[in-house]
């Protein structure tokens, strides 16, 4: 007699159905990671070509120029930007590149509107370590002593105002002196003289409504920065200025939580100790076998 399997018998493959479980719960995970990343790239490029537009049509800055059909990354059908944003820490930043010739365009600009004052050295414009740099001396803004910048310079001003109105870069005003002493009713000490006199240039851009408050702030060093020696008299009045640094945006965000906390003391870095820290570091290697 044929003996008929028994039904019901126990399956040693129903682990197979967790397993696909558990690969379709995996690539569901993995789809929504993609949409996610894609989402973040066309939020980014639709952000960065508003910006870039806006830029454009201030008129100070260069047009974005796209190359449609041109093959890359995007394939052959998409438009490629010459100098695309930077998009760092959440914050809109302009590339190096693109900065660099921002504030050459606005310093040739300048000396063009202010060659006259250029011509007769009352104002100076130059390339400094934080931005551009517009000088402007005390001897034509400013009466010795006075913090009130002169009736005759105030159309000066206003072209400055008009210019810097086209640029998004915020503006650091910064009152400097030479380093004799000064005490009088109206100052006690070249810091109130260095502050008063930043202050009054910001309060007047403000009130040309060309540029927004929050993009100024004022500050004043006193002689403590000087640019030339305060040995002689040409030296002391290239001293008393007052300096427009225009100001880029950086791609550093000290606050961010990417940033790790310091751990252990403060300590002072100098040249002698990176020399003698790469000097340990070459003792320190393994040396080859002969």
């Amino acid at each position: 007699m044929n003996k008929t399997p028994r039904k019901g018998g126990v399956s040693h493959e129903r682990w197979l159905i967790s397993y696909s479980d558990f690969i379709t719960l995996l690539f569901a995970l993995f789809v929504v990671l993609f949409a996610f990343a894609k989402a973040d790239q066309k939020k980014q490029s639709d952000v960065s070509g508003a910006i870039n537009a806006a830029f454009s049509s201030l008129g100070i800055f260069p047009s974005t120029v796209s190359h449609p059909g041109k093959g890359g990354r995007g394939g052959a059908g998409q438009d490629k930007p010459d100098l695309p944003m930077n998009i760092v820490m959440g914050e809109d930043v302009l590339a190096p590149a693109r900065v660099k010739n921002n504030l050459e365009l606005l310093q040739r600009e300048m000396q063009q509107t202010l060659s006259n004052q250029v011509a007769t050295h009352s104002v100076s414009i130059k390339m400094g370590r934080d931005g551009l740099v517009i000088s402007l001396r005390e001897a034509g803004f400013f009466t010795t002593g006075s913090a009130t910048p002169k009736p005759e310079s105030l159309a000066t001003l206003r072209q400055i105002a008009a210019a810097l109105s086209k640029i998004p870069y915020d503006v650091r005003i910064e009152g400097h002196t030479d380093n004799v002493p000064i005490h009088t009713a109206e100052f006690d000490s070249n810091w109130e003289l260095s502050s008063a006199r930043a202050t009054h240039i910001a309060r007047f851009f403000v009130g040309t409504k060309e540029i927004a408050p929050d993009r100024l702030s004022a500050a004043g060093y006193a002689g403590y920065r000087p640019v030339a020696t305060n040995d002689t008299a040409a030296g002391r009045a290239r001293n008393r200025r007052v300096d427009l640094v225009i100001l880029p945006p950086t791609t550093l965000n000290f606050a961010a939580p990417e940033v790790a906390s310091p751990s252990g003391a403060w300590s002072r870095i100098t040249d002698e100790d990176s020399t003698e820290n790469m000097g340990q570091q070459d003792h320190s290697a393994p040396s080859p076998n002969p």
